[in-house]
């Protein structure tokens, strides 16, 4: 047997039929070569080159997080008190516009870190630094550097502030779609910024090409109740609904935020397959509200989670998402019975679980600590008692990135003393 091959044993594993428990995976290469039951064979153990014993833990696909802004990683904190319009001229507008490529570099990795180390092995990241090449060239070997699978929206706008001309936008977007499009772990999308700073006309274009090239548009939508008003004044309809007239609204579509959406705009993204990605946290954060979360899982409106960047939420912890996900679900129709633990776990992994043949993109989480302990529920306890503190391990298309709770990949101690010194800098000259 290969020497890149790892064993999981011990533990609990999340299979379509449920939890197997005990049991073991064997990864070969970039997929899992079984799941087996009970103890796994003396053979398979002696000639297996990682042997990971994870005995009280969860073993499960990976997490995704839908939707952040690596970018704003140096902002964290910030926010403190001011609402959406006002955070933006004051922190995410004036800090991106004096980050050096150097320091973004140390920005989108650590915030990488943050996200592998609390179980998310996809990352989709809404890509703002476009200004010149070596910015976006300093994320990218960030990136190659984290090992995680990360899908770039490749921000863009055409109208106000900071406007791009077509012809950048476009021959950006083609070049990079080509360039990318074969690598095993980072791919691009369409990344308009937000409606009121798209015009329709490129809308339709973009997402044209990104179809083109199977690949999908993201972006910004109904974040917050001015953005609807907004809408209303200049095209006479609600920002769904204006989509939905563009042609744009499929299922190669990622559908942010939607906090103030209507019946009607949900009963559209429905029909249409469109993927809403529900940053909660972002938005309490910032006083935004309450995305109609209920309403969407109800009328099968496909969801996926999200933390937003740094700026807002302030953290990338996807479990902290996860569990606050079900309570402000909870709360806000007064039914303890909405939203169960297992429904809002499939959000988090995209509806994956591990199988033979399936990409090794997984997590071990210890669920042996004071917060968890007992576990008579292992769905109930990742969901409820859990934190991203507790993730154990980590593969990402069959490499081990953190095994135990050390990071294999970096010297993480270095970069966070790198981020806190570049940060600094990039502040006073900022402000």
């Amino acid at each position: 047997m290969a020497s890149d091959t790892i064993l999981i044993r011990d533990s609990a594993i999340l299979t379509a039929a449920g939890w197997v428990q005990p049991g073991y995976v064997l990864v070969q290469g970039s997929s899992i070569a079984t799941i087996g039951e009970s103890e796994p064979p003396q053979t398979v153990v002696a000639q297996t080159g990682t042997v990971l014993s994870a005995q009280n833990s969860a073993v499960l696909p990976g997490l995704i997080n839908g939707h952040t802004h690596l970018s704003q990683t140096f902002m964290r904190g910030l926010a403190g008190g001011r609402g959406l319009i006002t955070w933006l001229k004051d922190v995410v507008w004036p800090m991106p516009a004096a980050i050096i490529p150097d320091e973004f570099y140390l920005a989108a990795l650590i915030g990488l870190v943050e996200n592998l180390c609390c179980g998310v092995t996809e990352v989709v990241n809404h890509h703002k630094l476009t200004r010149t090449r070596r910015h976006t060239d300093a994320m990218l070997d960030a990136v190659e550097v984290s090992g995680l699978r990360v899908t770039v929206a490749r921000a863009w706008s055409d109208l106000g502030e900071s406007a791009e001309s077509e012809q950048v936008i476009i021959q950006d977007l083609e070049e990079r779609f080509q360039t990318w499009h074969s690598h095993p772990r980072i791919s691009f999308a369409n990344g308009p910024l937000a409606l009121w700073r798209c015009s329709a006309a490129m809308l339709i274009q973009t997402h044209a090409l990104a179809r083109q090239y199977r690949r999908t548009t993201h972006l910004h939508v109904s974040e917050s109740a001015d953005e609807a008003v907004m809408s209303k004044q200049r095209y006479d309809v609600r920002p769904v609904l204006w989509l939905y007239d563009l042609g744009i609204l499929d299922t190669n579509v990622d559908v942010v935020h939607a906090v103030w959406v209507n019946k009607n705009e949900l009963m559209v993204l429905s029909e249409t397959g469109a993927r809403v990605v529900h940053c909660l946290v972002s938005n309490a954060v910032l006083g935004s509200g309450i995305a109609p979360l209920n309403d969407m899982v109800a009328l099968g409106v496909p969801v996926r989670l999200g933390t937003d960047g740094p700026a807002s939420n302030d953290n990338q912890d996807l479990f902290e998402t996860l569990k606050t996900a079900v309570v402000l679900a909870r709360a806000t129709v007064c039914d303890p019975q909405v939203l169960p633990p297992g429904t809002a776990l499939r959000l988090a992994t995209g509806g994956r679980v591990l199988a033979t043949q399936a990409p090794a993109d997984i997590v071990v989480v210890n669920l042996d600590h004071a917060n968890a302990v007992p576990v008579h529920d292992i769905t109930s306890a990742l969901v409820l008692a859990n934190y991203g503190a507790r993730v154990e391990s980590v593969i990402v298309d069959g490499r081990l990135l953190l095994k135990e709770g050390r990071l294999l990949t970096l010297d993480e101690s270095a970069l966070r003393e790198a981020c806190r010194v570049a940060a600094a800098h990039l502040r006073q000259r900022a402000f």
